[in-house]
């Protein structure tokens, strides 16, 4: 392998905690090193996000707000925002505390949960972990409207323990149960008024005292007459919760199955700066084992990663919120998305259907997002993105030629591709592409009749092959 220069380790820096290292981002962020690159994604406070579209102007003709508009809401926004960090957590946490759309069908909760990881997700934690515990979305999700005093309902107190905080084997069943007995009381109302119904619009935490177990409870070794704040209390002070957390941070951000003595070593650095998640990324980010050899190119690209990247690449997502600011109030903008719904629509078909994660904990991710039907997808974005629209199967039919400005023949194309891409695959393979490209060319110079054709027949070659699923 040679030598890792500064703005290898910038691009490594952009694809796991960005949404893709497109050359533009690499140079902007590289400009004045790596150390620099860090420290500004990390501070994305003081950028302009780039995106100030209200969920509101995309209100259908019947006058609401579909969860699938929700999602491509979000979707959009991962295309075009300049905080590329804030929305890349916002993903971490929401598989993090997985809650699903498909039971809670509201888009204002939905939407509300989506709002906190936002804001809350790269400040300590016990601060998210408190807002998260008392979202109407959860509390609906893991069914604590019915947790009252004498019945008490264990859903949401296992899910804090074995998922949110300590992991499976670090508590036991009489912790769950007293647990349990501490979140009675907790739900959500609206206007004030009580309901075990769906959270509505204007739902939010509702503490309800005649239905509190106030008696003693016993939890994690502590006994006291503890209510919901002091279970988080004393569940985020334990030393596991750290370790948990840094464990999954960094397996979901660098590689699978981290050496012990960095989890203890960065556990450190978490617990010393009070569980701040900037603290523990800044150290995850400036460690020599993240951009080591064993991390580059180390992780499988979950869906998102796989098309949102290619998406900011193409620059469509600014395109479509171009013509979204074009348009006038008033005006009907759902039409704008048809391109953000050819991505929601393909991370779904590959297993990330963003706003439904399939379970409590979440998608499994790494390895499980490979099998025989999510790769026949991948190369079908390919399709998507530059092949011609047929029946029941929407393209984007990007227009291709721009891309190759200066390009004189099939190997400059492929070169132009693999750049705008970030792909790297071996010498062998790039004279496969290559070889495709000829043939699609069928002879002729580049031009806007054979453009489309040869980036499709490259594209389908380079989405499908092993390297390009890493990054």
């Amino acid at each position: 392998m040679p030598p890792v220069t500064d703005r290898d380790r910038t691009a490594h820096l952009l694809r796991r905690f960005g949404l893709g290292a497109s050359q533009a981002e690499v140079d902007f962020y590289g400009e004045k090193g790596y150390a620099n690159a860090v420290e500004h994604l990390l501070n994305f406070e003081a950028v302009d996000e780039g995106f100030d579209l209200d969920l509101q102007r995309l209100v259908t003709p019947q006058g609401n707000v579909p969860l699938r508009v929700l999602q491509a809401w979000w979707v959009l926004r991962l295309c075009v925002t300049q905080r590329p960090l804030q929305e890349k957590l916002t993903l971490f946490w929401h598989d993090h505390f997985a809650t699903s759309a498909q039971k809670v069908d509201v888009v204002p909760p939905m939407l509300a949960q989506n709002e906190l990881f936002r804001t809350y997700g790269l400040g300590r934690f016990p601060i998210l972990l408190e807002h998260v515990s008392k979202d109407p979305a959860m509390l609906y999700w893991l069914d604590n409207q019915f947790n009252v005093k004498g019945k008490p309902n264990e859903n949401f107190a296992r899910e804090v323990m074995e998922l949110f905080t300590l992991g499976i084997g670090h508590y036991t069943e009489l912790d769950i149960q007293e647990a349990a007995r501490a979140f009675t009381g907790w739900t959500f109302a609206a206007g004030g008024r009580r309901t075990t119904e769906k959270p509505r619009r204007r739902a939010e935490y509702k503490f309800r005292p005649e239905q509190h177990d106030d008696g003693r409870k016993s939890v994690m070794g502590q006994a006291g007459n503890w209510n919901g704040d002091d279970v988080l209390r004393l569940l985020a002070d334990q030393p596991q919760t750290a370790r948990h957390l840094v464990i999954k941070l960094w397996e979901w951000f660098v590689y699978p199955q981290p050496a012990p003595a960095l989890v203890e070593r960065l556990t450190a650095v978490y617990r010393d700066a009070g569980l701040d998640t900037r603290a523990l990324l800044r150290a995850i980010m400036l460690s020599s084992e993240f951009v080591s050899e064993r991390a580059m190119r180390a992780i499988y690209k979950n869906p998102i990663d796989f098309c949102v990247a290619t998406y900011r690449q193409l620059g469509v997502g600014k395109l479509v919120m171009d013509r979204i600011r074009a348009q006038e109030e008033g005006q009907n903008l759902l039409p704008s998305l048809g391109p953000i719904n050819i991505l929601a629509t393909s991370a779904r078909s590959m297993g990330m259907d963003i706003l439904y994660p399939p379970d409590v904990a979440g998608w499994d991710g790494g390895a499980a997002w490979i099998s025989s039907a999510t790769m026949v997808e991948r190369l079908k974005w390919a399709e998507r993105l530059f092949g011609a629209r047929r029946a029941g199967q929407p393209a984007l039919q990007f227009a291709a030629l721009p891309l190759f400005d200066g390009a004189t023949d099939a190997k400059g194309l492929v070169a132009a591709l693999l750049d705008l891409f970030d792909a790297n695959l071996p010498d062998a393979k790039q004279r496969q592409l290559v070889k495709a490209a000829m043939r699609a060319l069928a002879g002729e110079p580049i031009g806007a009749r054979n453009a489309n054709a040869a980036a499709l027949a490259v594209t389908q070659l380079l989405f499908g092959s092993p390297e390009f699923q890493f990054c």
